[in-house]
């Protein structure tokens, strides 16, 4: 358990270092937007990829204990920064997902119309936990949404060496970003134009089933106006570019890959985008839930490796560094989807 406690103190200390960080603007005239990116930082993306990849995670798998052990370091850290539950009632969101029994072919499902059918002969149940929060805006009737999958591929107990999947890249990595970012939201100390809601999401890996589950009960999808979505972003895929980011946006709005290319010159960010305008970004992600609803998307990912999906995706392969400028960027894009009028 000795490596388990050092993550989690390094992610105390870069809570309890926080509030001397932001005492110590490099500037006067610091703006708050700058004052919350001032506080993303390496220790940080280090305490929660390490807590979260470690052996003692044991790969996260939704619907099991080490999922849930999951659950509640990402809900216990949301209460830590008083973040307010997504809801107003809980900062989570329990869910079923149901398929044949294991003998017949079939994905799970969260689809009510699905799952009705499944019911009918033997079937299985997965039950599952979203985790989100929220920053109320200015105006409650207009939302953005901001998220990544915590969950990942467990153990397999008959592999010869090692067993765990402890998915550091894929999707401890997005998780970091997420918890980072909620975090520099309310060290700027500015109430948003629009409410911003942080979701980690369960059950990715086995069909999108958190993202999708929320799309299909959220009571006014028209009132949500994006999305950014992070699956991998700590992993180079050729060691030759450690810079290299995939840029993925809904094609519509032009005005999102104007936002990072100004970013990365005006803040000097240490990235390569590879710009991908896509009329609709669905794609392997979370990012399909809501741009099948034509929900308009941002979606950061440093492409395949090696590690992708193997028990090899372990935490010292991380490049922090690019995390950290990835998760830096896309908070500028946050304050602009949270903020701005039109885009």
């Amino acid at each position: 358990m000795k490596r388990i406690a050092s993550y989690i103190s390094l992610a105390a200390v870069a809570l309890s270092a926080l509030s001397l960080s932001a005492k110590s603007p490099k500037t006067p005239q610091i703006t708050p937007k700058q004052k919350g990116y001032e506080t993303i930082n390496r220790i940080t993306a280090e305490g929660h990829i390490g807590f979260l990849a470690a052996d003692e995670l044991a790969g996260r798998e939704a619907g099991y204990p080490s999922g849930r052990i999951a659950t509640a370091y990402i809900e216990a850290y949301f209460r830590t920064l008083g973040l307010a539950p997504w809801n107003g009632e809980s900062y989570r969101q329990p869910f079923e997902a149901y398929r044949k029994e294991r003998q017949k072919k079939g994905r799970y499902t969260v689809h009510p119309d699905s799952i009705a059918v499944l019911k009918k002969e033997v079937h299985q149940r997965l039950p599952l936990t979203n985790v989100m929060a929220r920053i109320e805006g200015k105006n409650p009737n207009e939302i953005v949404v901001m998220g990544a999958h915590y969950d990942h591929l467990g153990v397999d107990p008959l592999l010869d060496g090692d067993k765990i999947y402890n998915g550091a890249d894929d999707n401890a990595s997005g998780v970091s970003a997420v918890l980072q970012i909620a975090r520099a939201f309310l060290e700027s100390g500015v109430k948003p134009e629009r409410t911003i809601i942080f979701a980690l999401w369960d059950g990715e890996e086995k069909g999108l089933l958190g993202s999708e589950h929320f799309v299909l009960t959220y009571p006014d999808l028209s009132k949500i106006k994006g999305y950014i979505n992070f699956d991998m972003i700590g992993r180079n895929n050729n060691e030759a570019k450690p810079k290299h980011v995939v840029y993925f946006y809904t094609e519509a709005h032009p005005a999102f890959g104007e936002w990072l290319k100004n970013d990365v010159e005006n803040y000097g960010l240490q990235l390569e985008p590879n710009y991908r305008p896509w009329d609709r970004p669905i794609g392997g992600g979370d990012n399909g839930s809501f741009a099948k609803r034509d929900i308009p998307i941002i979606w950061y990912h440093t492409d395949g490796h090696p590690d992708y999906h193997q028990p090899s995706d372990h935490a010292d392969r991380i490049n922090y560094e690019k995390v950290v400028e990835i998760t830096r960027a896309a908070y500028l894009n946050l304050w602009n989807m949270a903020n701005l009028p039109t885009f």
